[in-house]
């Protein structure tokens, strides 16, 4: 949205490192920063662009957001900010003074700084966000170019693709940027200078102390990344994983039965990869094409797992959380029968409750908690529904039923889980059929919702009043029993469902009579 040709292009003789040039901005985002640029000019107040922003721009990437730091109060100044651009103002962290400008296309988060602009670039997490330019001098200079404020050579560094903190208290001072360093090597595709490296696995337990909502937020955005399983295991060859869920560790080395490659931990991890391989995103180390080809996909699926759930979240990511999660209670469940089988009875209802935990203490919203929660519980379900043969159309409705709004979501979680189960020895009929069945479920339910939500056949008031029943809960239970056998088809038209509650009254009413 904001960039035009990446700096290193232009710079074959390195003279530019030291420039940020107007014409790296599109003009949308340049007319905006001179809007900002003149309110703050008119109150007096000196402002800079800062962080993500600067870094992206010389990196030639995307953003709709745009970060500036005001030698001013923002408690005081971000309102007025906001309602020059039409904006609405939100406060962020009022002890740290730091706000947001939310606007149609654009986000702008503003920071108080005292003192010169480098005692703030000093206190920044990583070298390639620590500069800065004047918001003033870059909008009226007739070379429309501006000096970049790179004390800690940013700009190096970002030639040379690493992460490195700003100061050796860096991480400490903020933990948060434990997560934010992993993020933005897998964002970039940079790597994490050593001494950063190893302080970060240093400090890995003081993740667990960051606020829900700031551990969330980083999370969702490893999520969306397009090789999350990859990224999970870097995240635990520094300690952060199992640092930011506990709940995870004890899944290491938990062997499983013969059919399994992998531990449940690894399993885990791998399920991750395996949702964004299906999900036509990532790679799976042993794909071939006919693997991925049998998979039911088409725009219109796409579309449903790109849906926004809520800040920063979509079906997509959701999806991957409830792979990373699904098996979590594995240890506490695992058990032998008489016969010597490994067995982990219970582990999905065990493992929702602590999902349910894990979510809640991420800050993840009620609506988000819920998805993951069900995926979990139900994911062994798609291949419950039927042994051998394909799954009833009854079967079909009792599972969207019980799933609810995640019964396509949890399809194709169980498709990833039979991937990472296997790995390098997937078995192909089974893989087909495991493909086929979950076509079969997703064009049945499609079909059923064109049957069954045009019209109900009968209502509540048709039992009381047709049928002089009482209400109750076994009104709703037979209205029930209804719409099933509409959704199988078994019942089309009106007088067909009230020769179903006759024949349901006469058989319960013999039945209490005997």
């Amino acid at each position: 949205m904001v960039i035009k040709d990446r700096v290193a292009e232009m710079d074959s003789a390195n003279e530019m490192r030291g420039v940020f040039d107007q014409a790296l901005i599109e003009i949308q985002a340049h007319s905006l920063l001179l809007r900002l640029a003149d309110f703050l000019k008119g109150q007096n107040v000196g402002a800079y662009l800062v962080g993500g922003f600067v870094r992206d721009v010389l990196l030639g990437r995307d953003t709709a957001d745009i970060d500036i730091a005001v030698a001013a109060d923002v408690l005081k100044i971000g309102p007025g900010i906001a309602a020059s651009l039409q904006g609405k103002f939100v406060l962020l962290d009022a002890v740290n003074r730091i706000g947001r400008i939310i606007l149609k296309d654009w986000t702008i988060d503003v920071a108080s700084f005292d003192g010169k602009i480098e005692d703030d670039l000093a206190r920044r997490d990583f070298t390639i966000d620590a500069m800065s330019v004047d918001l003033n001098q870059f909008t009226t200079r007739a070379s429309q170019a501006a000096g970049l404020i790179d004390p800690y050579n940013g700009r190096l560094d970002l030639d040379l693709g690493i992460i490195k903190m700003v100061t050796d208290t860096a991480l400490r001072d903020d933990p948060v940027r434990l997560l934010r360093a992993v993020r933005l090597a897998s964002e970039l595709g940079f790597i994490i200078e050593r001494k950063t490296a190893s302080e970060i696995s240093r400090l890995a337990n003081l993740i667990a102390g960051v606020p829900g909502e700031r551990a969330r937020e980083e999370l969702l955005r490893l999520l969306n990344s397009s090789r999350s399983g990859q990224v999970f295991n870097d995240m635990e060859k520094l300690g952060l994983l199992t640092a930011l869920i506990p709940e995870l560790s004890p899944l290491k080395g938990v062997a499983q039965p013969k059919e399994h490659h992998w531990d449940v931990f690894e399993h885990s991890i791998n399920t991750v990869s395996a949702v964004d391989f299906i999900l036509r995103q990532g790679v799976w180390d042993y794909q071939n094409e006919k693997i991925l080809a049998i998979v039911p996909w088409s725009s219109s699926l796409a579309q449903y797992f790109d849906q926004p759930v809520n800040s920063g979240s979509t079906r997509r990511s959701l999806l991957k959380m409830a792979a990373l999660l699904h098996d979590i209670a594995k240890s506490q469940t695992k058990a032998f029968d008489e016969n010597g089988r490994m067995r982990f009875l219970g582990h999905p209802e065990d493992g929702s409750i602590l999902v349910q935990s894990i979510m809640e203490r991420l800050r993840f919203s009620t609506k988000e908690t819920k998805m993951v929660v069900l995926m979990v519980k139900y994911h062994l379900r798609p291949t419950q529904m039927s042994q051998d043969n394909l799954p009833t159309s009854r079967a079909i409705y009792r599972y969207f039923r019980d799933v609810n709004d995640v019964g396509i979501d949890t399809l194709y979680l169980s498709l990833a889980d039979h991937l990472a189960t296997r790995g390098p020895e997937l078995i192909p009929d089974q893989w087909e059929y495991h493909t086929r069945l979950v076509d079969y479920v997703l064009k049945e339910h499609f079909h059923q919702k064109t049957e069954i939500t045009p019209a109900k056949l009968v209502d509540g008031n048709d039992l009381i009043n047709v049928f002089g029943m009482k209400p109750g809960s076994e009104i709703g239970d037979l209205l029930e029993e209804i719409r099933e056998a509409q959704a199988s088809g078994e019942l089309t038209i009106r007088e067909e469902a009230l020769d179903y509650v006759r024949k349901y009254l006469s058989i319960n009413k013999k039945k209490t009579t005997q």
